[in-house]
């Protein structure tokens, strides 16, 4: 699978099959993660591979409701980062954008893989800190819940989450994001 291939392929699917994680596969996504690129090559993520399932069952309370269908996830990717870690320059801070490169880079090796990588807002950091022994100085800036899709819609899934699930959520189109040479604001 090509690049565009694994962009095109990827989905934030919900309804999700367990799968066995294996060594191999952390250390694939590090891998992936390792040689991504960084301001200054400060590599400033760090993550939190969580699929001991008392770990797992423990994380579910860290979960909003409507991720009600994240609790069949067979690994919990903790995102995690430092603004001091990475590059500061005047009002310019890098952490969360290199740390959302690198966890794309397990997003679309995941999608490569046949399987989901689906990163969520809905979950308590503070929870999650307590869970995970996380200090108070490092931000937790996202989940990724991981699985395999399954054909079967999750009954626990809204009417919205299910609709989603059927065909790709509908896309901003590309003449309203994209600017050729300069900014003009568009109504």
């Amino acid at each position: 699978m090509d690049v565009k291939e694994a962009i095109r392929k990827r989905r934030a699917f919900r309804s999700l099959i367990p799968i066995k994680i294996s060594d191999d596969l952390i250390n694939d996504f590090a891998e992936c993660i390792q040689i991504t690129a960084s301001c200054f090559n400060n590599q400033p993520w760090r993550y939190v591979f969580v699929h001991d399932q008392d770990m797992l069952i423990k994380m579910h309370d860290a979960l909003s409701s409507g991720n009600e269908w994240a609790k069949k996830a067979s690994m919990i990717i903790v995102v995690l980062g430092k603004k001091e870690d990475d590059c500061v320059i005047r009002d310019r801070v890098y952490y969360r954008f290199d740390i959302g490169m690198a966890t794309e880079a397990i997003i679309l090796r995941a999608t490569e893989l046949g399987l989901v990588a689906h990163p969520i807002a809905g979950y308590s950091p503070k929870k999650t800190r307590e869970v995970l022994g996380i200090p108070e100085d490092i931000d937790v800036i996202a989940l990724v819940i991981v699985g395999k899709h399954s054909d079967k819609i999750d009954p626990v899934l809204s009417e919205k989450q299910a609709e989603a699930e059927k065909k790709r959520p509908e896309r901003i189109p590309i003449d309203e994001f994209v600017y050729i040479n300069r900014y003009i604001e568009r109504k």
